[in-house]
């Protein structure tokens, strides 16, 4: 992940069960860029890292959380210009000096961490909290409860000096396993 990547978890570290960063065993990173596809390739880039990891039993549940929060990073946490892009046709080719969002996996012998970093320091709201919108009743508003629901842990942290918005993570509990080491690159 670099210096840059590595500063930008810092408060993720902070926050997590005491499971010692120093221990992870496997990290992996991918930049999204800021329309809906970019679900789908999360989903993909999740599914390539677990298998890497041995993890493909722990695929439907892991991919269900990083869809919701890679969603709610490109509805609800991208500046008005680049939600206007999100909603075009990705081969219109908008293009931002950073990726909009990125998604960063990090594996420890029986934790893996799923965190989404986007521009926002809004803070992450549940559909509880959000305005009763009777047309969208029925697709919005329930993807924190269910990262809530899925994830043994959960939170965010707003990013520090330099570095602009926030990171949302998700953490699961795994079975004690043999750890392969190595990044994934894409």
């Amino acid at each position: 992940m670099g210096t840059k990547g590595s500063t930008m978890l810092e408060p993720l570290r902070r926050e997590l069960p005491p499971i010692g960063y120093e221990a992870v065993s496997s990290s992996a990173t991918c930049s999204l860029a800021p329309h809906y596809e970019s679900v789908g390739g999360a989903r993909r880039f999740t599914r390539s890292a677990l298998s890497e990891w041995d993890l493909d039993d722990h695929f439907d549940t892991v991919a269900l959380v990083v869809s919701e929060l890679v969603t709610n990073a490109l509805r609800h946490a991208l500046p008005d210009a680049l939600s206007a892009a999100a909603r075009q046709d990705p081969a219109a080719g908008t293009r931002t000096a950073e990726p909009a969002v990125r998604l960063h996996l990090m594996r420890w012998s029986t934790h893996l961490v799923c965190a989404v970093r986007d521009p926002s320091r809004d803070s992450p709201v549940t559909g509880r909290h959000l305005p009763e919108d009777p047309e969208r009743a029925g697709e919005s508003g329930r993807g924190l409860h269910l990262v809530e629901a899925f994830s043994d842990n959960w939170g965010w942290h707003p990013l520090a000096g330099t570095l602009r918005g926030k990171v949302v993570w998700a953490l699961f509990r795994l079975p004690a396993l043999r750890v392969r080491q190595g990044p994934v690159v894409t």
